[in-house]
């Protein structure tokens, strides 16, 4: 920005949005009845969240080249995310001149019991994770729980 000590923004990787810009008013959309009176404005409409995940497939594959992939989702807030991605992945196997073979497996990770920390992570579900060693793994996960505290934390600071 000329005459501006502020950065420009990075936008070569992602969509940014600025702190202070108010959202796309609700009245450009429509969403379900039991939310009137709850929601104030959109920050990121769901066709942007499409647009990108399809984004970070074509990234995925790019990097990825001629192997095969196994994809390991963490439940329980990854799952859509994660067959969102995936689907965006075939489809484009299936329209490039490879075929990329994808397995995908669920787990969970689980570090409290009775909200109390156990000091390390624990594995549950998925195929014995020794199967795993040498092939090439995406791991999708989603952490509310971040995404959450971070909100809340700017919110408590007044950044909101």
């Amino acid at each position: 920005m000329a005459g501006s000590s502020e950065e420009a923004p990075d936008y070569g990787r992602g969509v940014v949005i600025m702190d202070d810009w108010p959202g796309y008013d609700l009245n450009l959309f429509t969403y379900p009845q039991h939310y009137y009176g709850d929601l104030e404005y959109v920050l990121i409409p769901h066709g942007i969240i499409v647009d990108r995940i399809e984004r970070l497939a074509k990234d995925i594959m790019k990097d990825i080249g001629y192997s095969d992939i196994m994809v390991l989702c963490v439940l329980k807030g990854g799952y859509k995310f994660c067959a969102d991605l995936v689907e965006h992945l075939k489809n484009i196997s299936r329209n490039s001149d490879r075929f990329v073979s994808m397995k995908v497996d669920f787990i969970r990770l689980k570090s409290y019991r009775n909200d109390q920390s156990m000091g390390e992570m624990q594995i549950i579900g998925g195929d014995d994770l020794s199967t795993l060693a040498g092939k090439n793994v995406l791991i999708v996960e989603v952490s509310w729980h971040f995404l959450f505290h971070t909100w809340r934390l700017k919110e408590s600071n007044g950044e909101f």
